[in-house]
C-alpha cells in the first residue's frame, strides 16, 4: 500500500500530466498493486484491497474520467468473472483489461485525428487556414498532425501560453519539432488574436464531458468560447468518449480542481488569498461540435455515443 501511495502522489502532484497519461499510469499502478497482494490474500481480500487502490487512484486528481473510466472498466471485468476466479485469473484479467484499454485509448485518439483534419481546407487553397488552441491537448496535437501529413499543411496554429504553469509551451515546441508555424500568445490576448489573425476554426482538448453536453477544459476555455461566438468562429472541443462521466447523467457534478497558489506567486506576501482552479466549465451551447472517435455532433449526445461505443464502462 505503500508503493500505491507513493505513485498516486506521482499524479496528485502533478509529476504525471495529461489525461491519457494519467489514466494509463492509474491503470499500471493498479496492476502492479495487484501483482504484489495477490500472493498472500485469499479472493475476498483480494477484491478489498483493489477496490482500496482504485478509490485511492480516484482521489489522486479530481477531474480525471478518463482515468476513473479506465479503472471502472478492470474492476467492472473482474466483477463479471468474479465466480470461480483464481489469483493468477485476477491479475490476468488486469493485464488484459490495462492493454485493452490502452488500445482504446490509442484508437480513439487516432480516429479523432482522422476525423478532425477533415475539416482543414487542401494544400491548394490560396489562403493559410489559421487555427486556434488553448493549452496542450495530444488528440489537438494529433488533428494537426494528421492534416500535415495528409498534405494539408497550408495552415498554421495559434496557441496561447497557458497561465499558470504554461502548458501552451508544450503544444508549440510539438508543433514546431513537427515543421507546424506556430504563433505563440498570451492567454489575456485571446480576443485581440481572433480579431486580429484572422482565425477561421479553434479546437481546444477536455479534461472531462457530462451528460448535458457541457465540458470542462483548462481554466481559459470558457473565455476563448466567448470570444469564438462573439467573432462567429467556429468552435470545436475534440476529445475521446474515455473522458465522459457517466455518473453525471445521475445528477453527480463534476468537481473543479484547485490548484496550490505556489503555481502562480511561490512567495506571495503574507495574508493574500490565492485562488487557483485549474479547470473550467464550457457550456454546450458555445460548441459547434464535439470531435469523437464516434464522429463529429452536438455534445449533448454524448452519453448515447459513449453507451453505444462502452458498454462495458457503464
Amino acid at each position: 500500500m505503500k508503493q500505491l501511495l507513493k505513485d498516486s502522489t506521482r499524479i496528485k502532484s502533478l509529476e504525471i500530466q495529461g489525461a491519457t497519461n494519467v489514466a494509463i499510469s492509474a491503470i499500471n499502478f493498479l496492476c502492479e498493486y495487484a501483482d504484489r497482494i495477490s500472493k498472500n490474500l485469499n479472493i475476498d481480500d483480494i477484491f478489498k484491497e483493489l477496490y482500496k487502490a482504485r478509490d485511492i487512484l480516484f482521489n489522486a486528481r479530481e477531474t480525471e474520467p478518463a482515468m476513473r473510466n479506465g479503472l471502472n472498466f478492470i474492476m467492472n471485468r473482474l466483477e463479471k468473472q468474479k465466480q470461480g476466479l483464481n489469483k493468477e485469473r485476477i491479475f490476468k484479467i488486469i493485464s488484459q483489461c490495462r492493454d485493452e484499454y490502452k488500445n482504446m485509448v490509442k484508437n480513439s485518439k487516432q480516429r479523432i485525428a482522422e476525423i478532425g483534419a477533415r475539416r482543414f481546407p487542401d494544400s491548394g487553397s490560396k489562403k493559410k487556414f489559421v487555427v486556434m488552441t488553448h493549452c496542450h491537448s495530444s488528440v489537438v496535437n494529433g488533428i494537426f498532425l494528421e492534416a500535415k501529413n495528409q498534405g494539408k499543411d497550408n495552415f498554421k496554429v495559434v496557441a496561447t501560453e497557458t497561465q499558470p504553469i504554461l502548458q501552451g509551451r508544450k503544444t508549440v515546441k510539438k508543433l514546431l519539432k513537427n515543421g507546424i508555424e506556430v504563433i505563440h500568445i498570451i492567454d489575456s490576448a485571446m480576443r485581440w488574436a481572433v480579431n486580429n489573425l484572422d482565425v477561421d476554426l479553434i479546437i481546444i482538448g477536455a479534461d472531462s464531458l457530462t451528460s448535458e453536453g457541457t465540458i470542462i477544459n483548462k481554466i481559459g476555455s470558457r473565455l476563448l468560447a466567448l470570444v469564438a461566438h462573439e467573432e462567429h468562429v467556429p468552435f470545436y472541443v475534440a476529445s475521446p468518449l474515455l473522458k465522459y462521466n457517466p455518473q453525471t447523467s445521475f445528477g453527480i457534478l463534476e468537481k473543479i480542481e484547485m490548484r496550490d497558489s505556489k503555481e502562480i506567486w511561490e512567495n506571495a506576501p503574507e495574508n493574500l488569498q490565492i485562488l487557483n482552479p485549474a479547470f473550467e466549465t464550457v457550456s454546450r451551447r458555445y460548441i459547434d461540435g464535439l470531435i469523437s472517435e464516434a464522429g463529429i455532433f452536438a455534445p449533448s449526445h454524448v452519453h448515447t455515443y459513449f453507451t453505444k461505443l462502452y458498454p462495458d464502462l457503464i
